[in-house]
């Protein structure tokens, strides 16, 4: 008799399951971005492309951004370049207009970062890296043990450059549209990060010609504007919060990622399958 009830005992004493911690954002998770580090792209047709600005890991570059921006550099050139399941690129198509007063044609590369700091570190390495995660302020990152970088996930803005790795002033800039791109990663300065308007970019027409440069002048998509919105009318001006990483609601929901709740098969993730969020509490 004691063999057959002593298990069920023991059953009826195990202690319950732990319920998941919350993974949705508190109220006070969301922090601001600062109107200086959004750059407005208005594409024509009334699209409008908010990229936040790197400024902590690329100053020099995001020194160079700037200035274009003040010489209203980009106003008039255009998305040239977009490359099916690889990056959409804008600026000068021909690379041959002089650049602002001011702006440094060489820059030392900025392709890495001063350290890896996440405060959520991904559970397993990817191929590209040793360690991954995300920063507190909500940028991915990744380390081989010795340096850190930004990664090229999805709507991560880098710097087109030719094969110089000084030649890369900010002037032409891109986006990965597909997959992630993450061989970029440590070869071309991250300076940014599309957190409104993605669907304008990705969403453009292909080239089926070399690297995806448009054949011709009428495929582009002509850049109305670049502004910072620190520069816009206050009234009218889009403010955006981002969503913090260092409290527990969000290492929650990484967790979730890497292990899904059945019947979902956990696969793991790549600090690209992160979702970063960003919204807008500013005027529209």
């Amino acid at each position: 008799m004691l063999s057959i009830t002593l298990p069920l005992l023991l059953v009826a004493q195990a202690a319950p399951a732990t319920a998941p911690l919350p993974s949705d954002p508190a109220a006070g998770d969301w922090k601001p971005i600062p109107d200086g580090e959004v750059m407005i792209v208005s594409l024509a047709g009334g699209k409008t492309v908010a990229i936040r600005l790197a400024a902590r890991f690329a100053p020099d570059h995001i020194a160079n951004i700037r200035k274009l921006v003040a010489a209203r550099w980009w106003d008039g050139e255009s998305v040239y370049r977009v490359q099916e399941n690889w990056v959409a690129q804008w600026g000068d198509p021909t690379e041959k207009k002089p650049l602002a007063a001011g702006v440094a044609a060489s820059v030392t590369p900025e392709f890495e970062i001063a350290r890896f700091d996440p405060v959520v570190r991904m559970a397993k390495a990817d191929s590209y890296s040793q360690a991954a995660g995300i920063s507190a302020d909500g940028w991915p990152m990744a380390s081989d043990g010795k340096a850190a970088w930004l990664t090229h996930c999805y709507g991560m803005v880098g710097v087109a450059r030719n094969s110089d790795p000084r030649s890369g002033s900010g002037s032409e800039l891109f986006t990965p549209i597909g997959q992630s791109a993450r061989r970029l990663d440590r070869n071309y300065a991250v300076v940014g990060r599309v957190i409104e308007g993605m669907q304008y970019l990705s969403a453009l027409p292909r080239s089926d010609a070399a690297m995806g440069f448009y054949a011709t002048a009428a495929e582009r998509t002509p850049i109305v504007s670049v502004r910072l919105a620190s520069e816009l009318p206050a009234a009218g001006r889009p403010r955006f919060e981002y969503r913090s990483a260092d409290n527990a609601r969000f290492t929650a929901m990484v967790r979730l990622k890497e292990t899904p709740a059945a019947p979902m098969i956990a696969t793991g993730a790549s600090v690209c399958d992160i979702p970063l969020a960003v919204r807008r509490v500013g005027a529209k």
